[in-house]
């Protein structure tokens, strides 16, 4: 992960686009499967489909990513909104309901990456040239990584995934103690 080019990028006067991809992956022994989704909410400029970055394919798919910001004291609980238009979320959630009762996603890690446009590979643009400059897999934010906290909301419309840290520990009872949000100086977390 390079992020003194993306530095460099910023501090430009016309710095090129932050294009934000996710992946969901799921896990063997909670969904039955170790399949990887790729997704993006944007467009490419060469067919309006999907975007290609590190050589992996990110499917245009209808999604809305809110709440990933940090909070004093707090660890940000984002929100995955997606389009259940076609039906394609609660296929997902079927089969995976199929393969092991009841869990949905739950524990699903989601990956946030944020690259800027003129680090995508070449194959997104016409002509298979990047005109805002070279290619570089390694030119990325740092990664969040997340996991499925609960499914909030389906129906035909929309699905809704509330995401957690997966070093978030709200509610986690160690021996005598309890683990709180509630920040303390010295150790970062208070124990009652």
């Amino acid at each position: 992960m390079s992020t003194n080019k993306i530095v460099s990028d910023l501090q430009k006067v016309n710095p090129s686009a932050i294009i934000e991809l996710f992946t969901l992956t799921l896990d063997n022994s909670l969904h039955g499967a170790t399949t990887v989704y790729r997704f993006h909410a944007g467009t490419s400029l060469k067919d309006n489909g999907e975007i290609v970055w590190a050589g992996n394919s990110y499917t245009r798919f209808p999604v809305k990513a809110e709440g990933f910001e940090y909070g004093k004291g707090q660890l940000p609980r984002p929100k995955l909104t997606f389009s259940n238009a076609l039906g394609t979320i609660s296929a997902i959630l079927l089969i995976v309901n199929a393969n092991m009762t009841g869990n949905d996603l739950t524990g699903a890690v989601v990956r946030r990456i944020r690259t800027k446009a003129k680090f995508l590979d070449a194959v997104n643009f016409p002509s298979n040239i990047n005109p805002y400059g070279t290619p570089d897999p390694t030119a990325e934010y740092k990664q969040e990584i997340f996991q499925i906290d609960r499914k909030a909301v389906e129906n035909r419309e929309v699905v809704t995934f509330e995401l957690a840290a997966s070093f978030d520990m709200a509610g986690v009872r160690a021996p005598k103690r309890q683990c709180t949000r509630k920040e303390f100086p010295s150790i970062g977390l208070v124990m009652a």
